[in-house]
């Protein structure tokens, strides 16, 4: 593939972890097409992910749940794509329907994974790789390299702005957090349950790092969160700072990248902590592999997880046991932070 300028399109995963490692993917082609206009289509909650990224020329929202679900909606974005003249389109997504998608929309080159059913909508079919063997952002790079791309490095980025330390600041001193307070963020939620770790190990952490480091606590997560972190707060012996619906995930970039330490489970926060490089990280995996969804670079990072004798990676979203998780105890993550 020459380095001519061409309109390229991106089509994005829909999770928020899977968009951030995209975003080596993004750096990557920009490189190899330097004079060309990138595109990127993600699902609006993803937004945050790449706004402000300067590889990208357009972010395109795609709703497929919502404002694209009716026949009508979509095929007024397929015609607005259509409108757009796209050259070329790399496929992270491995669906049907965003291949078929391009396809309408008129886009010539179609590059992405081979799957059965789509494969006659590909121009380029990529044989994927085995499901897990690869790091998610090894994953995604993958498609671009087998279509001849070159690929000179493998991290993720988020981008935050002053405006956005500047809200965090003013958060902290509005809550009475000084300078050189010990500063803890924990993040209790994620998307899906088997991922998240007991409540009540959190309440025993979180009261065990007030009273043992006069530690200045702030529970964080999304509005969605809040009655995980009031149930927290209200077992607490000591009050923590309740930030849960306060942040935008820019907002969240900057307290992390402030806070002295970060506690969270394998969810989307874990991965923009470690993009805008956090002091230190502790993470907490259960029934996911570090070595397919681990942040990384992980040079500030602890990983604890315990062998239950359960396979990693499981699927089981409707896992009643959890004990992959229950596993990981309050004394194992404070031993950690004594270190």
């Amino acid at each position: 593939m020459g380095a001519e300028a061409k309109k390229i399109l991106i089509f994005n995963v829909n999770w928020l972890g899977d968009v951030l490692f995209s975003t080596a993917v993004i750096r990557n082609i920009r490189r190899n097409f330097p004079n060309s206009f990138l595109a990127c289509i993600i699902p609006a909650r993803c937004y945050p992910v790449l706004k402000g990224n300067p590889h990208l020329d357009e972010i395109i929202i795609f709703d497929e749940k919502d404002r694209h679900k009716g026949l009508f909606a979509r095929l007024g974005f397929i015609r607005n794509l259509k409108n757009k003249k796209f050259d070329m389109v790399f496929l992270l997504h491995r669906s049907f329907s965003r291949a078929l998608i391009c396809r309408l929309a008129g886009i010539p080159e179609r590059i992405g994974h081979y799957t059965k059913k789509r494969a006659f909508l590909l121009t380029k079919k990529i044989i994927p790789p085995k499901r897990d063997s690869l790091h998610r952002i090894d994953y995604y790079l993958d498609i671009i390299e087998q279509a001849g791309l070159r690929v000179e490095d493998r991290y993720p980025e988020f981008f935050i702005s002053t405006e956005d330390k500047a809200f965090v600041e003013d958060f902290l001193n509005k809550n009475s957090v000084k300078q050189d307070d010990f500063i803890v963020a924990i993040n209790p939620g994620g998307n899906w349950p088997p991922k998240r770790w007991p409540k009540d190990y959190w309440v025993e952490l979180a009261d065990k790092l007030i009273e043992d480091s006069a530690a200045k606590l702030i529970i964080t997560g999304s509005v969605n969160d809040l009655s995980l972190a009031g149930y927290i707060r209200g077992k607490m012996l000591h009050k923590p700072i309740v930030a849960c619906g306060v942040f935008n995930l820019k907002q969240l970039g900057a307290l992390a990248k402030k806070a002295d330490l970060f506690i969270t489970a394998d969810t989307g926060p874990l991965h923009i902590a470690n993009s805008v490089g956090a002091k230190k990280i502790i993470a907490l995996f259960g029934p996911t592999s570090p070595a397919v969804t681990g942040p990384y670079p992980s040079k500030n990072v602890t990983i604890l997880q315990k062998d239950v004798g359960c396979e990693i990676s499981c699927y089981e979203v409707n896992c009643k046991d959890n004990r992959c998780m229950k596993a990981i105890t309050p004394a194992d993550v404070l031993q950690e932070i004594k270190k």
